[in-house]
């Protein structure tokens, strides 16, 4: 137990003598250096160069811009302000419209021209390409951009006259079971009437749907009598009188009719004008992807309408809308559309039905039985499905309004070209 006390005393003696040695031999610690104050700018010659700062400009050969430590750290020369923008911006890259939550606008001159192709006998003409067409605008020629003979859905407003006589109206009221079966499931169609105004039956829905024949069937109507009414001589005036009044007052002596003598004979109403705007209303809702169609099953006679053709004509060629027809009763008569382009001054129009079929590039079918007024539903659907669907961009602005004419030709002999004969410009036609 001495042994260990007398080993520890004699250690630590030890290291008392050898401190001062190593003490000796460690290096001084520096202090720290003395902060400096930053020079002050107005001390600063020369111009400010971009990335190397400001001082003096060095205009001989071997001198450099900038001091050696800024040089150094990046082993870079200074950037000259002479060096062009050699920056080649990439496309951006193109996302829909619900990617980016946003709404993109593209406004083109992209116009539609659905063609009916037929050869001397009436039929059909299939096989031809986008090389066979050439299309006109303003006389002048516009490359096709988009051809296609793809069946295309038919948005379809049907418009019956029920201001035909009664005979008409019966054959009329039989075949209108026949409209339902010349249509496709992905067809739509709404019902318009109309005698003294247009009528709207029923909107848009399923051509195979359980509520069109129920709205056809509600659409039937007893038509008008057409009798010879007597207006001169003894026999003239009221032929039907209860308490010494006519039964029927349009025939009253005295009032509208005239005196006892002679009577003036009432005018037939005919708003055809107005039914068929009524229904082109309708139909500019619909989605552009389909076409647009209406089909009027009438004489074709018109008075009484507030609308004028000028009118409903420009708001058909504006909206992309055709008329198609069949044509009933007296208009029905071989040559009576001839007939009816010459037109007496103040008396009514006989038949004014063609002239929206001619100029919205529709097709026409007069029949007189009941057997061809369901194949004419039939045929003209047919006609209306499976048309060329030609799409060129046009030449003209797109803040033109004016009217723009549009001229088809098929380079074969022998064939019958139908299509509408132009069209007026609209914001609702850009693609």
């Amino acid at each position: 137990m001495k042994l260990g006390l007398t080993a520890m005393a004699l250690a630590a003696l030890l290291i008392l003598n050898l401190g001062p040695a190593v003490r000796a031999q460690q290096a001084p610690v520096p202090d720290a250096p003395t902060p400096q104050a930053p020079k002050p700018l107005t001390d600063l010659n020369g111009p400010i160069t971009p990335g190397i700062g400001a001082g003096d400009e060095q205009t001989g050969p071997g001198s450099s811009s900038g001091s050696a430590a800024q040089q150094g750290a990046s082993g870079s020369e200074a950037p000259s302000t002479q060096t062009r923008d050699t920056f080649q911006p990439t496309p951006p890259e193109f996302l829909n419209a619900a990617d980016t939550g946003t709404r993109l606008v593209l406004n083109t001159t992209y116009v539609q021209v659905p063609v009916t192709v037929k050869d001397s006998k009436g039929k059909l003409v299939p096989g031809l390409t986008w090389r066979d067409f050439k299309v006109f605008e303003n006389d002048t020629r516009e490359p096709i951009r988009i051809f296609t003979v793809d069946p295309t859905a038919l948005s379809v407003a049907f418009v019956i006259d029920q201001s035909l006589t009664a005979d008409v109206m019966a054959k009329v009221n039989n075949s209108l079971d026949a409209i339902q079966g010349a249509l496709t499931p992905s067809d739509e169609v709404a019902v318009f009437s109309y005698n003294n105004g247009a009528q709207e039956r029923t909107g848009f829905t399923g051509a195979q749907s359980a509520r069109l024949p129920a709205v056809l069937a509600l659409t039937k109507a007893t038509g008008a009598e057409m009798e010879a009414p007597v207006n001169s001589g003894p026999l003239a005036g009221c032929p039907i009188r209860q308490n010494g009044n006519c039964v029927d007052p349009n025939i009253q002596p005295g009032f509208s009719a005239g005196g006892g003598s002679f009577i003036t004979i009432p005018k037939e109403i005919h708003t055809l004008n107005d039914a068929i705007l009524a229904a082109a209303k309708e139909l500019s809702t619909r989605p552009k992807e389909r076409r647009r169609i209406i089909y009027v099953v009438s004489d074709g006679k018109e008075y009484g309408s507030k609308a004028q053709l000028k009118e409903v004509l420009r708001y058909l060629e504006t909206n992309e809308i055709a008329v198609y027809g069949t044509l009933v009763g007296s208009s029905a008569a071989w040559g009576e559309g001839w007939v009816s382009k010459i037109h007496l001054p103040f008396t009514m129009y006989d038949n004014i039905l063609y002239k929206y079929i001619a100029a919205t590039g529709g097709q026409a079918d007069s029949e007189r039985d009941l057997n061809g007024i369901e194949k004419s539903y039939a045929e003209i659907a047919k006609e209306a499905r499976n048309q060329y669907t030609l799409v060129y961009a046009s030449h003209e602005s797109i803040y033109d309004s004016k009217f723009r004419k549009i001229d088809v030709r098929v380079d074969r002999p022998g064939l019958e070209v139908t299509a509408k004969n132009g069209y007026y410009p609209s914001a609702q036609m850009s693609r």
